[in-house]
């Protein structure tokens, strides 16, 4: 049985504890010291070529290496790192416990002490953690454990890195969980131990009031809210709130200490070996969370602006994504000569709804609750050039775009795994609030094997059969030829749906109802996909205001 597996003469594998973007973590036995341990195997998607896989395995290697380099009580210890068919597994300790984020979906919030008990364990792991120059980078409830026994470690340093070590660029080491993300992380800047401080007091707001401290309608607003929202207000974390206001601070320079989280919680300790999460506790009152809304960017009277514009799993197979700076070029022209111009007009002239009603596809998806307006577009944005790399590796050539969008947008890049196209990279582009998105994916290498057809294929295999709608696609032989096939224009409808944090929170916020149109693109044997993304409710305005104005200034560089 598969369960039954002996890994490197020892360890077997008895039943799964859970799967993760990375792998799949297994309860196992030691038969050499008889003891329970957790082995964590290292996937990578079928079809991986045999140099990305050996970039995986010596990523995986360089996360040993750094956990191995710890020991402390509020972490979980890394025991062994073996190979089996060439695969790696790590070994680590075995810790019967819930996650934090579990407890408090099945409890509620923390009371003072339990909040306490938890901000002490997991400051002390992470000093213990960055004394060793490692950065944690993915802090959030999670990643946070609270034993049968009472014990409170932090785990899951899969995208940790030894900031000694030099700079492996490695396919999918995640940018974090968007509500739980640094400012400065989301906004591309450099990875600091002061981003776990920020985590863990987004961690600690969680935990307290059982809402996550930034939510947005998808996961590329929730990243907006980060980066452009104010930080939210901590007066419902209790006895924590001086501890969460001074984490949460957007300048990394300005965060409390993690020695003054300690000495801020000491009094609120309980005497040793008392139990503070009893299985009938008593917890808190879930805190329904007053969010501020995004300061908006002034406009000036003469130079026009995007739409006071402004989301990840992430439906993931196994992908990952990275932070970047993207490079602005202020001096570049609009170049269409070779971009890939799609309309999504049959015959050029009918519109997106016209289109939907020919192909039989439902107008609309179905109807959902209230959602707040996005921003009228009123006018054609002003843009600017903004060049970037969608590589998936370290000097790779040829991946260097060049695609306009406006001045204030966020950027960010995220390397994915496609079940059976192989890896790809996207670059997002976000507007300040969220409601508009670019995206620019490579597919490299991608005409060994596939065609158009199948991206298509692949697009449809991410949504559920509820959630797609209103598919329209024609082939663009005006485009000058780039590739072995010509490029083709496609659109469709996407609802993506809410869902609260925690048991007995307020309800989530409405399903988001997205229009995407998209430009498929063959560049000698790459397939590069621009896509921009809008309302539905705005989507003859965003087509012909953003779509039409930013997707033909797309060219590839290299």
């Amino acid at each position: 049985m598969e369960s039954e597996r002996l890994i490197a003469g020892r360890y077997r594998l008895r039943h799964v504890l859970g799967r993760g973007s990375m792998g799949t973590v297994w309860a196992a036995h030691d038969e050499v010291l008889r003891r329970d341990v957790a082995v964590k195997e290292i996937l990578h998607p079928s079809g991986t070529p045999d140099d990305e896989a050996e970039v995986l395995r010596e990523r995986t290697l360089r996360e040993a290496r750094s956990a191995a380099a710890l020991a402390h009580p509020n972490l979980v210890t890394l025991y062994d790192v073996v190979q089996a068919d060439g695969d790696p597994y790590v070994v680590m300790e075995l810790v019967p416990s819930e996650s934090l984020a579990e407890v408090v979906r099945q409890r509620g919030p923390l009371t003072d002490v339990q909040g306490a008990v938890v901000a002490d364990a997991v400051a002390a792991a992470l000093g213990a953690a960055h004394r060793a120059g490692i950065t944690h980078r993915d802090v959030k409830p999670g990643n946070v454990l609270v034993a049968d026994d009472g014990r409170v470690k932090l785990t899951d340093f899969g995208i940790a890195r030894n900031v000694a070590e030099a700079t492996l660029t490695s396919r999918g080491i995640t940018l974090g969980t968007p509500a739980f993300i640094a400012p400065e992380v989301a906004a591309g800047g450099a990875v600091s131990p002061a981003a776990d401080q920020w985590s863990l007091g987004a961690t600690l707001f969680a935990a307290m009031t059982g809402q996550q401290p930034y939510e947005g309608a998808n996961v590329l607003q929730t990243i907006n809210q980060v980066v452009h929202g104010d930080v939210p207000s901590a007066a419902d974390c209790g006895a924590l709130a001086d501890v969460v206001a001074g984490l949460m601070v957007k300048e990394p320079g300005e965060r409390i200490a993690l020695a003054e989280v300690r000495r801020l919680v000491r009094p609120l300790l309980p005497e040793p070996g008392t139990d503070v999460f009893p299985a009938t506790s008593v917890t808190r009152p879930v805190v329904e969370i007053v969010r501020p809304a995004l300061a908006k960017p002034p406009i000036s009277p003469d130079t026009p602006l995007a739409a006071d514009p402004g989301p990840l799993p992430f439906m993931v197979a196994p992908r990952e994504p990275v932070t970047r700076e993207l490079t602005r070029r202020p001096g570049l022209a609009v170049l269409v000569a070779l971009s890939a111009a799609v309309l999504f007009a049959i015959g050029g002239v009918s519109g997106f709804a016209l289109t939907r009603t020919v192909a039989g596809a439902p107008l609309l998806p179905p109807p959902t609750q209230s959602a707040p307006s996005p921003p009228a577009i009123t006018e054609t944005p002003s843009l600017l050039p903004t060049t970037a790399a969608a590589a998936a590796a370290k000097g790779e050539q040829g991946a260097e775009f060049t695609i306009e969008v406006g001045p204030d947008w966020t950027s960010f890049l995220e390397q994915r795994a496609n079940d059976g196209l192989g890896p790809s990279t996207v670059v997002h582009l976000v507007a300040p609030n969220g409601w508009y998105e670019v995206t620019v994916q490579r597919f490299p290498d991608y005409y060994e094997q596939n065609r158009i057809k199948d991206y298509l294929r692949l697009v449809r295999s991410r949504w559920a059969e509820d959630q797609y709608f209103g598919e329209a696609l024609e082939p663009t032989d005006a485009l000058p030829p780039g590739g072995p096939e010509p490029a083709v224009q496609y659109s469709y409808r996407t609802v993506e749906r809410a869902t609260p944090l925690a048991r007995g929170t307020v309800p989530p916020g409405p399903d988001l109802r997205r229009s995407r149109y998209s430009r498929v693109l063959p560049r000698g044997n790459d397939l590069w996909v621009v896509e921009v993304v809008v309302p539905t409710e705005q989507e003859e305005t965003g087509r012909s205001r953003l779509f039409d104005t930013i997707a033909p200034t797309f060219r590839v560089s290299g």
